[in-house]
């Protein structure tokens, strides 16, 4: 008998499906700058320059790790997407740029149309959210390297920033001050660790303490986007450097864009750990130096200052609803 491409797992008619049912949702994200349709060979972006003198495009590509794997398990796809958008949104704007377009991968062991659609809502959502437009992605079925159920996400980001307002931290000194802004829960990095240790001793279903929600609910909180907050600190302060708190934690992070020579000092009393890093901590008997390596700890964002500014910086946030977080200083 002929074999059928459907024969090894893969299925024409789930990809034309799947098209049809993300399609509302990408182009509800359009602006007049997007110049193609979803569905061609490539997508058209035509930026607008004229209020730069020198443009630049700042790029990066990121994924969401092993969170996927709590989403599969409550079978929740809603927010996954929202977290790839934010995250990568993040990596750009601390480097002093605003999205442009996004693009998107999905792979599947088996696609599942309701599961992408669900995954391509939460790009919609995010991308509108930081003015950016989701122009193009990729979705591949691909049985045998995935298995069925389990799916893997990238996204891709490019925005802009003016050459003379790249922010890379060249100007950060000796005794200039570290300040944070909380994160929502884990982002998106450290789930690896976070299921070894939970999972062994609670069920996904359990409520959190001190909560309403299930532990399951607080892995999931969305990957909060700075965009907003990172355009009124540089609106407002000279801000000679920013952090977005992934893997490799606070001091990982944040020794990236520090000039040669110098150290951090964190203060690692000044704020109060959220439940769920204690939950961890406590279920997997992980080390404090463990956690700060792996987890952001409850900061997502750090910004560095001169110490003239502290005060200013302190009330701009306060002023956003924030709760601002003095972490530590340059040495």
């Amino acid at each position: 008998m002929a074999k059928k491409y459907e024969d090894a797992g893969v299925s024409i008619q789930a990809s034309d499906d799947t098209v049809e049912k993300i399609k509302n949702y990408a182009k509800s994200t359009f602006n007049k700058a997007v110049l193609s349709d979803i569905g061609l060979f490539g997508a058209f972006f035509q930026p607008d320059f004229t209020n730069y003198k020198e443009p630049v495009l700042v790029s990066s590509v990121d994924g969401v790790g092993t969170k996927l794997k709590i989403a599969t398990m409550l079978n929740k796809h809603d927010t996954i997407g929202q977290d790839l958008v934010n995250h990568c949104v993040n990596d750009i704007a601390v480097c002093g740029a605003e999205p442009l377009y996004f693009l998107d991968y999905m792979a599947f062991g088996k696609l599942d149309p309701e599961v992408a659609a669900e995954i391509v809502k939460g790009f919609s959502i995010a991308c509108k959210e930081n003015n950016c437009a989701l122009i193009g992605g990729e979705t591949a079925e691909m049985p045998g390297l995935y298995q069925e159920g389990d799916y893997d996400l990238s996204g891709t980001i490019v925005g802009i920033v003016e050459k003379s307002k790249i922010i890379k931290g060249d100007s950060i000194t000796s005794g200039d001050v570290l300040i944070g802004v909380p994160s929502t829960g884990l982002h998106t990095n450290g789930y690896s660790l976070a299921r070894k240790a939970i999972l062994e001793k609670y069920d996904l279903h359990n409520k959190m303490p001190f909560t309403n929600n299930t532990i399951g609910e607080e892995l999931l909180t969305v990957h909060r986007s700075y965009l907003s907050i990172i355009k009124v600190l540089k609106n407002n302060l000279s801000v000679k450097g920013f952090s977005h708190i992934t893997g490799g934690g606070i001091v990982g992070n944040t020794k990236r864009i520090l000039p040669p020579g110098l150290n951090l000092k964190i203060d690692w009393g000044n704020w109060k750990l959220p439940s769920m890093f204690h939950l961890i901590q406590d279920a997997g008997d992980i080390s404090d130096e463990e956690m700060k390596e792996v987890f952001n700890m409850g900061i997502g964002l750090v910004f560095v200052i001169s110490k003239n500014q502290l005060e200013l910086a302190l009330r701009l946030l306060k002023e956003q609803k924030e709760n601002p977080i003095i972490v530590g200083t340059v040495e």
